[in-house]
């Protein structure tokens, strides 16, 4: 149960729904979507079942909006990285440095949990499909803005977003299980990159990712 003193007193609606999302989003990151029962939410916020599913009354949707938000979250993150980049090649740098780097693997974990526990639970389903809408956009939108600086050159920049995303979420994938080492391969997704958008080899950096 929850060690926070505080959790078992009586919280305005709003706050309390809170603090199940927090909490919930908490179980997915550390334990998997799997993990996220009614009990187990329970546990954390250190309340009664009952309670939860008064906010709650459909699991289904709570694993589906804890998805959501947790990669909406990521997207936000990402999105403040490359803030400060002054180029768009150099934010392609970051973002591909950011989604292959270790501090990405919870997340990445939770993406795998969702594309398969998607395929019996449809209000997942669904979530999966917004937000890996969000990611192409987010990605296609950096390839445009490049593409209108003259500094990258591209005929379909939504299908180079596409591709340089299936790159990058395989490789996270065979990480997760301890297959391969998606940091160690940055390279890989740097050449399909320069390839696709006209860059020089080299272009995105050839630094050695050997290291973790």
């Amino acid at each position: 149960m929850s060690t926070d003193p505080s959790a078992s007193r009586r919280k305005a609606p709003i706050e309390r729904a809170a603090e199940i999302a927090r909490r919930s989003q908490e179980i997915a990151l550390d334990e998997g979507l799997s993990a996220l029962t009614l009990r187990a939410v329970a546990s954390r916020v250190g309340v009664t079942p009952a309670l939860v599913s008064h906010y709650q009354p459909s699991m289904d949707a709570l694993v589906a909006t804890t998805f959501g938000a947790i990669v909406a979250a990521e997207i936000s993150e990402v999105a403040e990285e490359l803030a400060p980049c002054e180029t768009s090649v150099a934010a392609l740098k970051t973002l591909i440095d950011s989604l292959l780097g270790p501090e990405r693997s919870a997340v990445t974990a939770v993406w795998l949990d969702a594309w398969s526990l998607g395929r019996r639970h449809a209000a997942l389903a669904v979530e999966v499909g917004v937000q890996m809408d969000a990611w192409q956009a987010f990605l296609a939108e950096l390839v445009k803005t490049g593409c209108a600086r003259g500094e990258f050159r591209a005929i379909d920049p939504d299908a180079v977003a596409w591709q340089l995303l299936a790159i990058i979420d395989g490789l996270n994938a065979h990480a997760v299980v301890r297959y391969g080492h998606a940091q160690r391969l940055r390279g890989l997704v740097r050449t399909v990159a320069e390839h696709e958008l006209g860059l020089p080899p080299g272009a995105l950096g050839s630094g050695d990712d050997s290291e973790p």
